[in-house]
């Protein structure tokens, strides 16, 4: 997955991931993408993703991590 900004949250313990995502979602330009790395699906921020006009891919990789590629959704 191709990203500008990559957060590799599979170390931190709750809300660290989240706090660090959002953080990095402000910062996210029109153009980019932001890929965040987890051990399990997020389903809270699945929610913030939508409500704040963010689309998602979500990737189940073989080794368990659960990665996230997010980007604003088109005008």
């Amino acid at each position: 997955m191709d990203a500008d900004i990559v957060i590799d949250a599979r170390g931190l313990e709750p809300p660290e991931p989240m706090v660090r995502t959002m953080a990095a979602l402000e910062q996210l330009g029109d153009a980019q993408k932001l890929l965040v790395l987890l051990p399990r699906e997020p389903y809270p921020l699945y929610r913030a993703l939508e409500i704040n006009g963010f689309s998602w891919q979500t990737e189940c990789r073989p080794d368990g991590t659960v990665a996230i590629l997010i980007r604003h959704q088109p005008q």
